[in-house]
Protein backbone atom coordinates (compact mmCIF):
# COMPACT_ATOMS: atom_id res chain seq x y z
CA UNK A 1 0.00 0.00 0.00
CA UNK A 2 1.14 3.24 -1.00
CA UNK A 3 0.92 6.59 0.74
CA UNK A 4 -2.51 7.09 -0.28
CA UNK A 5 -3.30 3.84 0.05
CA UNK A 6 -6.23 1.54 0.98
CA UNK A 7 -9.93 3.67 2.78
CA UNK A 8 -10.97 1.09 5.28
CA UNK A 9 -13.32 1.30 8.28
CA UNK A 10 -12.01 -0.80 11.20
CA UNK A 11 -15.32 -1.64 13.31
CA UNK A 12 -15.10 -2.19 17.35
CA UNK A 13 -11.02 -0.56 16.70
CA UNK A 14 -10.29 1.00 19.58
CA UNK A 15 -8.72 -1.73 21.36
CA UNK A 16 -7.44 -5.46 21.14
CA UNK A 17 -7.63 -7.19 17.58
CA UNK A 18 -9.32 -4.22 15.52
CA UNK A 19 -6.69 -1.46 16.98
CA UNK A 20 -3.94 -3.79 15.76
CA UNK A 21 -5.58 -4.63 12.15
CA UNK A 22 -5.95 -0.62 12.32
CA UNK A 23 -2.31 -0.39 13.20
CA UNK A 24 -1.16 -2.65 10.21
CA UNK A 25 -3.22 -0.63 8.06
CA UNK A 26 -1.66 2.70 8.99
CA UNK A 27 1.92 1.53 8.54
CA UNK A 28 0.59 1.25 4.81
CA UNK A 29 -0.47 4.51 4.87
CA UNK A 30 -4.24 4.02 4.66
CA UNK A 31 -7.18 5.85 5.66
CA UNK A 32 -8.76 4.45 8.71
CA UNK A 33 -11.88 4.77 10.20
CA UNK A 34 -11.32 4.04 13.68
CA UNK A 35 -14.98 3.09 15.52
CA UNK A 36 -15.84 2.85 19.20
CA UNK A 37 -19.52 2.03 20.90
CA UNK A 38 -18.34 2.55 24.47
CA UNK A 39 -14.21 3.35 24.66
CA UNK A 40 -13.21 6.91 23.84
CA UNK A 41 -10.21 7.32 25.33
CA UNK A 42 -8.96 3.62 24.07
CA UNK A 43 -10.20 4.84 20.26
CA UNK A 44 -8.37 7.87 20.66
CA UNK A 45 -5.29 6.44 21.30
CA UNK A 46 -5.96 3.79 18.44
CA UNK A 47 -6.18 6.75 16.27
CA UNK A 48 -3.18 8.73 18.23
CA UNK A 49 -0.81 5.64 17.73
CA UNK A 50 -2.32 5.02 13.70
CA UNK A 51 -1.49 9.17 13.33
CA UNK A 52 2.24 8.15 14.59
CA UNK A 53 2.57 5.11 12.57
CA UNK A 54 1.64 6.83 9.01
CA UNK A 55 -1.93 6.77 8.27
CA UNK A 56 -2.78 9.09 5.62
CA UNK A 57 -5.94 9.87 7.41
CA UNK A 58 -7.75 8.78 10.56
CA UNK A 59 -11.12 9.37 11.69
CA UNK A 60 -12.77 8.43 15.16
CA UNK A 61 -16.41 7.61 15.26
CA UNK A 62 -18.87 6.33 17.68
CA UNK A 63 -21.54 3.84 17.14
CA UNK A 64 -23.06 0.48 17.89
CA UNK A 65 -23.12 -1.98 15.13
CA UNK A 66 -26.48 -3.42 16.49
CA UNK A 67 -28.56 -0.05 15.73
CA UNK A 68 -28.63 0.45 11.64
CA UNK A 69 -28.85 4.38 11.93
CA UNK A 70 -25.33 3.95 13.80
CA UNK A 71 -23.94 1.55 11.06
CA UNK A 72 -24.95 4.04 8.50
CA UNK A 73 -23.15 7.11 10.64
CA UNK A 74 -19.93 4.85 10.74
CA UNK A 75 -19.94 4.06 7.10
CA UNK A 76 -21.05 8.27 6.30
CA UNK A 77 -17.37 9.14 8.39
CA UNK A 78 -15.86 7.61 5.31
CA UNK A 79 -17.60 9.54 2.44
CA UNK A 80 -15.12 12.09 2.77
CA UNK A 81 -12.63 9.82 1.59
CA UNK A 82 -13.87 9.46 -1.77
CA UNK A 83 -14.14 5.65 -1.35
CA UNK A 84 -13.97 2.79 0.71
CA UNK A 85 -12.05 -0.02 -0.29
CA UNK A 86 -12.35 -2.61 2.17
CA UNK A 87 -14.96 -2.78 5.45
CA UNK A 88 -13.58 -5.33 8.62
CA UNK A 89 -16.46 -6.25 10.93
CA UNK A 90 -14.49 -6.68 14.06
CA UNK A 91 -16.48 -5.36 16.86
CA UNK A 92 -18.20 -8.34 18.87
CA UNK A 93 -19.46 -8.91 22.13
CA UNK A 94 -20.17 -12.04 24.29
CA UNK A 95 -21.55 -13.07 27.80
CA UNK A 96 -19.08 -15.78 29.37
CA UNK A 97 -21.81 -18.50 30.56
CA UNK A 98 -20.76 -22.54 30.80
CA UNK A 99 -22.58 -24.01 28.06
CA UNK A 100 -24.13 -26.93 30.27
CA UNK A 101 -25.66 -23.57 31.84
CA UNK A 102 -29.01 -23.08 30.22
CA UNK A 103 -30.72 -21.26 32.68
CA UNK A 104 -28.19 -18.40 33.21
CA UNK A 105 -28.68 -17.30 29.32
CA UNK A 106 -31.26 -15.21 28.36
CA UNK A 107 -33.72 -14.49 25.24
CA UNK A 108 -32.32 -10.91 25.92
CA UNK A 109 -28.74 -12.30 25.99
CA UNK A 110 -29.11 -13.83 23.08
CA UNK A 111 -30.57 -11.10 21.32
CA UNK A 112 -27.81 -8.70 22.55
CA UNK A 113 -24.97 -11.28 21.07
CA UNK A 114 -26.94 -11.85 17.80
CA UNK A 115 -27.51 -7.90 17.09
CA UNK A 116 -23.61 -7.05 17.60
CA UNK A 117 -22.18 -10.38 16.20
CA UNK A 118 -24.29 -11.38 13.07
CA UNK A 119 -26.76 -8.66 12.25
CA UNK A 120 -24.23 -5.74 13.18
CA UNK A 121 -21.79 -6.48 10.37
CA UNK A 122 -25.01 -7.53 7.95
CA UNK A 123 -26.21 -3.99 8.68
CA UNK A 124 -22.57 -1.91 7.79
CA UNK A 125 -21.83 -4.64 4.78
CA UNK A 126 -25.41 -2.97 3.50
CA UNK A 127 -24.47 0.44 4.71
CA UNK A 128 -21.51 0.39 3.08
CA UNK A 129 -21.55 -1.83 -0.55
CA UNK A 130 -22.47 1.27 -1.76
CA UNK A 131 -18.94 2.84 -1.19
CA UNK A 132 -17.34 -0.14 -1.75
CA UNK A 133 -18.97 -0.89 -5.17
CA UNK A 134 -17.61 2.51 -6.38
CA UNK A 135 -14.44 2.51 -5.09
CA UNK A 136 -14.15 -1.35 -7.61
CA UNK A 137 -15.82 0.43 -10.34
CA UNK A 138 -13.46 2.98 -10.16
CA UNK A 139 -9.66 1.15 -9.52
CA UNK A 140 -10.83 -1.71 -11.49
CA UNK A 141 -10.75 -4.69 -8.55
CA UNK A 142 -12.69 -5.85 -6.02
CA UNK A 143 -13.17 -4.11 -2.97
CA UNK A 144 -13.05 -6.34 0.46
CA UNK A 145 -15.37 -7.37 3.70
CA UNK A 146 -13.39 -9.33 6.03
CA UNK A 147 -15.47 -10.37 9.13
CA UNK A 148 -14.30 -11.26 12.51
CA UNK A 149 -15.82 -14.73 13.40
CA UNK A 150 -14.18 -17.48 15.70
CA UNK A 151 -12.97 -20.91 15.91
CA UNK A 152 -16.39 -21.07 18.16
CA UNK A 153 -18.81 -20.36 15.02
CA UNK A 154 -17.39 -24.15 13.59
CA UNK A 155 -16.83 -26.32 16.79
CA UNK A 156 -19.84 -24.98 18.98
CA UNK A 157 -17.22 -23.99 21.60
CA UNK A 158 -16.33 -20.73 22.97
CA UNK A 159 -17.47 -18.22 26.03
CA UNK A 160 -21.49 -19.49 25.48
CA UNK A 161 -24.05 -21.03 23.42
CA UNK A 162 -25.44 -17.80 22.41
CA UNK A 163 -21.60 -16.49 21.02
CA UNK A 164 -21.09 -19.92 19.56
CA UNK A 165 -23.95 -19.65 17.37
CA UNK A 166 -23.94 -16.20 16.39
CA UNK A 167 -20.47 -16.33 15.00
CA UNK A 168 -21.61 -19.55 13.37
CA UNK A 169 -24.32 -17.34 11.77
CA UNK A 170 -21.77 -14.87 10.61
CA UNK A 171 -19.87 -17.79 9.25
CA UNK A 172 -23.15 -18.96 6.99
CA UNK A 173 -23.83 -15.55 6.57
CA UNK A 174 -20.43 -14.95 4.49
CA UNK A 175 -20.83 -17.78 1.92
CA UNK A 176 -24.51 -16.08 1.08
CA UNK A 177 -23.00 -12.20 0.79
CA UNK A 178 -19.56 -13.84 -1.02
CA UNK A 179 -21.90 -15.08 -4.09
CA UNK A 180 -24.75 -11.77 -3.85
CA UNK A 181 -21.93 -9.31 -3.80
CA UNK A 182 -19.40 -10.46 -6.43
CA UNK A 183 -17.91 -9.80 -8.76
CA UNK A 184 -17.36 -5.88 -7.27
CA UNK A 185 -17.13 -6.97 -3.24
CA UNK A 186 -14.97 -10.13 -2.01
CA UNK A 187 -16.47 -11.54 1.47
CA UNK A 188 -14.12 -13.55 3.74
CA UNK A 189 -13.57 -14.36 7.78
CA UNK A 190 -11.19 -15.17 9.97
CA UNK A 191 -11.86 -17.66 12.69
CA UNK A 192 -9.54 -17.02 15.53
CA UNK A 193 -8.63 -19.59 18.39
CA UNK A 194 -8.06 -17.96 21.67
CA UNK A 195 -6.93 -14.42 21.40
CA UNK A 196 -4.23 -13.03 24.34
CA UNK A 197 -6.39 -9.72 24.53
CA UNK A 198 -8.18 -7.73 27.68
CA UNK A 199 -11.36 -9.79 26.41
CA UNK A 200 -10.94 -12.73 28.69
CA UNK A 201 -9.15 -10.68 31.34
CA UNK A 202 -12.47 -8.54 31.61
CA UNK A 203 -14.42 -11.70 31.04
CA UNK A 204 -13.38 -13.49 33.93
CA UNK A 205 -10.77 -11.41 35.77
CA UNK A 206 -7.20 -11.67 35.88
CA UNK A 207 -6.90 -14.87 37.44
CA UNK A 208 -9.63 -16.08 35.41
CA UNK A 209 -8.06 -15.14 31.80
CA UNK A 210 -4.03 -16.79 33.12
CA UNK A 211 -6.08 -19.75 32.98
CA UNK A 212 -7.53 -19.97 30.41
CA UNK A 213 -4.03 -18.57 28.88
CA UNK A 214 -2.06 -21.43 30.13
CA UNK A 215 -4.41 -23.93 29.22
CA UNK A 216 -4.36 -22.60 25.56
CA UNK A 217 -0.32 -22.83 25.26
CA UNK A 218 -0.58 -26.54 26.75
CA UNK A 219 -3.04 -27.63 24.91
CA UNK A 220 -2.71 -26.56 21.21
CA UNK A 221 -0.14 -27.73 18.64
CA UNK A 222 1.62 -24.86 18.17
CA UNK A 223 2.11 -24.07 21.95
CA UNK A 224 1.47 -20.61 21.36
CA UNK A 225 -1.19 -18.07 22.88
CA UNK A 226 -1.55 -15.84 19.63
CA UNK A 227 -1.78 -12.20 19.79
CA UNK A 228 -3.82 -9.73 18.14
CA UNK A 229 -1.06 -8.94 15.88
CA UNK A 230 -0.81 -12.38 14.88
CA UNK A 231 -4.34 -12.26 13.89
CA UNK A 232 -4.34 -9.13 12.33
CA UNK A 233 -1.78 -9.98 9.88
CA UNK A 234 -4.09 -12.49 8.46
CA UNK A 235 -7.00 -9.76 8.52
CA UNK A 236 -5.17 -7.07 6.58
CA UNK A 237 -4.00 -9.85 3.91
CA UNK A 238 -7.69 -10.39 3.20
CA UNK A 239 -8.42 -6.69 2.90
CA UNK A 240 -6.07 -6.02 0.32
CA UNK A 241 -5.00 -6.62 -2.78
CA UNK A 242 -2.80 -9.50 -2.60
CA UNK A 243 -6.03 -11.86 -1.55
CA UNK A 244 -7.83 -10.50 -4.70
CA UNK A 245 -8.66 -13.96 -5.72
CA UNK A 246 -10.34 -14.84 -2.65
CA UNK A 247 -13.71 -15.07 -1.95
CA UNK A 248 -16.30 -16.76 0.53
CA UNK A 249 -12.89 -18.39 2.68
CA UNK A 250 -13.64 -18.66 6.14
CA UNK A 251 -9.72 -19.04 7.45
CA UNK A 252 -9.07 -20.60 10.94
CA UNK A 253 -6.33 -18.91 12.89
CA UNK A 254 -6.01 -21.03 15.88
CA UNK A 255 -2.67 -22.23 16.58
CA UNK A 256 -3.71 -26.14 15.63
CA UNK A 257 -6.71 -26.05 18.33
CA UNK A 258 -9.21 -27.62 15.42
CA UNK A 259 -6.84 -30.62 15.17
CA UNK A 260 -7.21 -31.44 18.79
CA UNK A 261 -9.55 -34.63 19.21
Amino acid sequence: MSKDGLCVIVTGSASGLGAATAGILARGGARIVINYSNSKNEAEAAAAACHKAGAAEVVVVQGDVARDEDCRKIVAAAAPFGKLDALINNAGTTKHVAHDKLDELSAEDFQRIFAVNTIGPYQMIRAARPLLEAAAKASGRTAAVVNISSIAGISGGGSSVAYAASKGALNTMTLSLARALAPLIRVNTVCPGYIDTPWFTKGRGEAGAKAVRDAVIAKVPLKVASTAEDIAQAVCYLATPASSNMTGELLRMDAGMHLIQ
